[in-house]
């Protein structure tokens, strides 16, 4: 074993001592003995025990621990420390800028334990309100963390939108004459982004290569006949095809679905696809309705294009308010007011609906039912003074580990609707978190489930549900399903959608918003949305002010009168 690994180590076992609040002499012993061996001119692993203790700033306890490591592997104390310790907790470690003192607040204060949960806390602004960090810190930690996501080859799309973007216009003014698009992932507004993709159409092939190749527009290009390859800045893999102007719409088709669309569309388009001089004429020729890229990932609407029966995709101009927001009365950024005006003014929406994360959610300064009352005053005041404009009154209640709501029926009647979500107890297995979920589902309380899986996109996987069950339940309650346009979460999965639609159950597009800008991330919600088959009138806030309010009021009217019957 070379000493770095072994520094390493060493190092590692410090920090972890200190996590765990151990003897501080011992803490600095080791991370001395960790620097002293990473400079040793010499490979320790050789020495013996005896010579090990002998070498200045390692002591007779570190050495025994150094030869543990090379003879067995590992170091029975360390094992110790990391069975007590969360893997994601561990992970942080090796960020920099973030020490042991910094992750136990993180950890238990803030109730983080992965990497992912991390950087979805700094993208809701909640380090900064805790000790010992502040704005610098937190957008050093996202940047290192983003970074880090980076170097697995994998990107949100909302974290490359712009940048691919600026490339297609960049590629456009190389070459204003060619036919040019997006292909593939991103073309199809996948959540994931591997390769961004684009399909040159000219009517001199070698020579829009060249121009591609001498723009340098890209690092570490390698160019073949058919095209060129390179990366950005940020490490994203960027593929141009460069075909005849003749064959671009072929290719555009070709290159734009998934391989498991391709091979099930082919029987249908496979003899009117080769001199098409658009993607529509493909469609047309072979009877089929046009299919929107976003469509195009398997089988799923090929069948409603044969009747001629695809929805129309719901778009952003369609959405008439948002739900689920957060303020300063919990972890938001800007207070009420601040959120409501954005909304009215320069968003244009008709409606605002605030809630605030629940007493248990304490790492979020969660409403006491104190504060809850106080909220609702603020927002009657704020009612009264804002023209055109309404803000409801809801609340994120935590569904706690028993899948009840977060208050006292007395306190759940006061709100206008109500997001259960799950924040806690992540690690149930499926079947105990099925029946969590469905619990707080039936919640006449219940209005929107948040949330569902709690995934965070290249970070958190989420808890394992049983869908079909889950949806089934909403159905049968009347509740509608989030899609949190956060582009972290966009959950509820797209893959789902179409079985909830199926079964009537609305989709609610929820920025989940914890400051004014946030409130733009239902652009990513409409493209998730769009992939799932959502169409207006199954989206909870596409309806009018006027149309929302009576389907709270109703859904207020039926869960009282369930409770009076209860109570009877």
């Amino acid at each position: 074993m070379e000493n770095k690994p072994i520094a390493r180590t060493l190092r590692l076992l410090s920090q972890l001592m200190e996590l765990h609040d151990e003897n501080p002499f011992k803490i600095k012993s080791l991370a001395n003995a960790a620097f002293k061996v990473d400079k040793l001119p010499f490979p320790i692993a050789k020495k013996s025990l005896a010579e090990i203790e002998k070498i200045d700033g390692i002591g007779k306890s570190t050495a025994t621990k150094i030869v543990e490591l090379i003879e067995t592997g590992h170091i029975t104390d360390m094992q110790t420390l990391l069975d007590k310790t969360p893997e994601g907790i561990v992970e942080m470690l090796g960020i920099k800028g973030i020490g042991p003192k910094k992750i136990v607040t993180i950890w238990k204060e803030l109730g983080i334990e992965t990497v992912g949960e991390l950087y979805y806390a700094c993208n809701e602004n909640r380090l900064i309100e805790a000790k010992g960090f502040g704005l610098k810190t937190q957008e050093e930690i996202a940047r290192i963390i983003e970074f880090k996501m980076a170097s697995n080859g994998k990107f949100l799309y909302a974290r490359i939108e712009s940048e691919a973007n600026e490339l297609f216009h960049k590629f456009k003014k190389l070459l204003p004459d060619a036919l040019l698009s997006f292909t593939g992932e991103y073309r199809r507004c996948a959540e994931i982004i591997t390769e961004l993709s684009f399909l040159v159409g000219t009517t001199n092939v070698a020579t829009a290569i060249d121009s591609l190749a001498k723009a340098e527009l890209l690092k570490d290009t390698a160019t073949t006949d058919q095209g060129l390859t390179g990366e950005t800045e940020n490490g994203l893999l960027v593929k141009i095809s460069v075909v005849l102007a003749s064959l671009f719409y072929s290719e555009l088709f070709k290159q734009t679905g998934t391989s498991e669309f391709i091979k099930a569309i082919s029987p249908k388009i496979e003899n009117h696809i080769a001199d098409a001089e658009s993607e529509d004429q493909i469609f047309e020729r072979a009877g089929l309705e046009f299919m929107l890229p976003e469509l195009r990932e398997d089988d799923t609407f090929i069948g409603k294009a044969a009747a001629q029966a695809l929805p129309t995709l719901i778009t952003y101009a369609d959405l008439k308010g948002t739900l689920h927001n957060h303020s300063t009365w919990s972890d938001g950024v800007h207070t009420l007011e601040e959120m409501a005006l954005y909304c009215r003014d320069e968003l244009k929406l008709e409606y605002l609906g605030i809630c605030d994360h629940s007493r248990s959610a304490f790492y979020a300064k969660g409403l006491e039912i104190e504060r809850v009352l106080q909220q609702h005053e603020e927002i009657d005041h704020l009612n009264k003074k804002l023209v055109g404009f309404h803000i409801f009154k809801g609340i994120e209640s935590d569904i706690l580990g028993d899948g009840s709501l977060d208050y006292p029926e007395e306190i759940l009647q006061r709100f206008d609707f109500i997001v259960a979500s799950v924040h806690s107890n992540l690690k149930m297995d499926r079947e105990k978190a099925t029946t969590r979920v469905i619990k707080a589902v039936e919640n006449p309380y219940t209005t929107i489930l948040g949330h569902p899986t709690g995934r965070l996109l290249l970070s958190r996987k989420g808890y394992e549900l049983d869908f079909e069950k889950v949806i089934d339940a909403c159905s049968a309650n009347g509740v509608v399903i989030e899609v949190n346009a956060n582009p972290l979460r966009l959950d509820l999965d797209w893959r789902w959608h179409q079985y909830a639609l199926n079964k009537g159950v609305k989709l609610s597009i929820n920025p989940d918003a914890h400051r004014k800008e946030g409130f733009l991330d239902m652009h990513y919600g409409v493209l998730a949305a769009r992939k799932g088959g959502l169409y207006k009138e199954m989206c909870l806030n596409a309806l009018s002010l006027e149309e929302i309010k009576k389907v709270f009021e109703l859904k207020k009217n039926k869960t009282l009168n369930h409770s009076t019957v209860q109570q009877g």
